[in-house]
């Protein structure tokens, strides 16, 4: 069992040993260091499960739901993609000084924008801890040092990712370039929030409540992570098989994570061919299902509400919609979806680029589950999060988005007059 850790953590020293960390990790062997962590996590394995069980238990012990377990719990196999994870990111290209722009002025300073890191970057997140080792290596490969705050409840799994880590890089880097803040106590979580100046950047990745406590809050720059009410809409051109398949996978395949669907949308033209078969493959799977007035009329579901709609359920609950149109869909995707992502299943091209023009999400799909919106699978190596906002950062963030940039100026004696 996971005791409450509220021991005094001095967070004043822990940031000053990650920004001495950071100077210097951008001309550091940063590769070498993040195939070490990935050599480490495997040879650590069993060290590794054995601290995720003792979090596991203590959650299932306080009847947490199997979903939420499921975001906690590592395995061989996760621990394999983890490692495999940040193997790739080893070989992806250095996001560092690479030149963005350049131009020679009329008095002849030359002038080009270049990457650099942002410095501290810390980390705020829930649950999984294969997080842990996807904010670290991604912040080390660009440059940053990171400061990571994980949830009370996978407090034993992150301690000991962390010292695997540190262990791993110090041959290459500063071990001091991850840094966990190791304490339950969420006065911590003010303090590295309010770290202006000490921190350069702060990304949330949870649950709505910890995302707005974050952007509440935040005297550091911060990222937004977003909460993933997402949908899939069938279409009347839709093939219905295929339309099945997709909607399962995207609610069942893993439905405690971000981009698994929560709400499933229906044509009224296709609705009593697709949702009587559709909607029993998924209560085979063990899929509560919450349904409109029109779908009751074709399937016996639970009667769905108004919170229905724009809830997250991170869990085996799916709302069900029949709608009048394309038109419909989109709206209704509009006013409730978290501008994660979403999915049309049809038939019709025109159609689907409609809606891919007309909804306002992060990633928009056709004829494919939501549950591919990663940065591993977009080839970005591990993610750091997917971000909902607008600003330079949306959908998986991977390198790109974590480097910022300086402007550098070559000249040969210009004053200015």
């Amino acid at each position: 069992m996971t005791a409450p850790n509220t021991a005094v953590v001095d967070m004043a020293a822990l940031f000053d040993r990650a920004r001495r960390a950071s100077r210097g990790l951008a001309r550091a062997d940063r590769n070498s260091a993040l195939l070490a962590i990935a050599d480490a996590v495997l040879a650590n394995q069993e060290t590794i499960l054995t601290a995720n069980r003792q979090d596991v238990d203590t959650e299932t012990a306080k009847g947490t739901p199997q979903a939420l377990i499921d975001r906690l719990s590592l395995s061989p196999k996760r621990l394999e993609g983890m490692a495999e994870g940040v193997r790739q990111l080893a070989t992806l290209p250095d996001p560092l000084h690479r030149v963005l722009d350049g131009m020679m002025l009329e008095n002849g300073l030359a002038v080009r924008q270049v990457t650099v890191p942002f410095g501290v970057i810390g980390m705020i997140y829930e649950s999984r801890p294969n997080v842990t080792v996807d904010a670290a290596t991604l912040a080390l490969k660009a440059g940053s040092a990171a400061v990571l705050r994980g949830s009370a409840n996978a407090l034993n799994s992150n301690r000991v990712l962390v010292q695997v880590m540190r262990e791993a890089i110090n041959a290459y880097v500063p071990a001091d370039a991850v840094q966990l803040v190791d304490s339950t106590d969420r006065k911590y979580v003010t303090e590295l929030l309010e770290a202006r100046g000490k921190v350069d950047l702060v990304i949330p990745r949870g649950g709505a409540s910890l995302i707005n406590h974050v952007v509440d809050n935040a005297k550091v720059p911060v990222i937004e992570t977003g909460t993933g009410n997402c949908h899939v809409f069938v279409d009347s051109s839709a093939d219905v098989k295929r339309a099945q398949s997709i909607i399962v996978n995207a609610k069942v395949q893993r439905p405690g994570v971000c981009n698994a669907a929560e709400t499933l949308l229906v044509h009224q033209d296709v609705a009593e061919q697709f949702l009587p078969h559709a909607l029993q493959a998924l209560a085979d799977e063990g899929v509560t299902l919450r349904g409109c007035e029109r779908t009751q009329k074709i399937v016996d579901v639970e009667p769905a509400n108004e919170s229905d709609w724009e809830t997250e359920y991170l869990d085996y609950t799916l709302a069900v919609k029949v709608v009048d149109s394309l038109e419909d869909a989109i709206d209704h995707i509009n006013d409730y979806g978290t501008q994660h992502s979403e999915s049309i299943v049809t038939e019709s091209i025109a159609n689907a680029r409609k809606f891919q023009d007309e909804v306002d999400a992060a990633a928009v799909y056709v004829n494919a589950s939501t549950r591919f919106t990663d940065g591993f699978v977009f080839g970005f190596g591990a993610e750091i999060g997917i971000s909902t906002q607008k600003l330079h950062a949306r959908g998986p963030m991977g390198l790109a988005q974590i480097v910022t940039y300086k402007y550098l100026i070559d000249g040969d004696g210009q004053i200015r007059e």
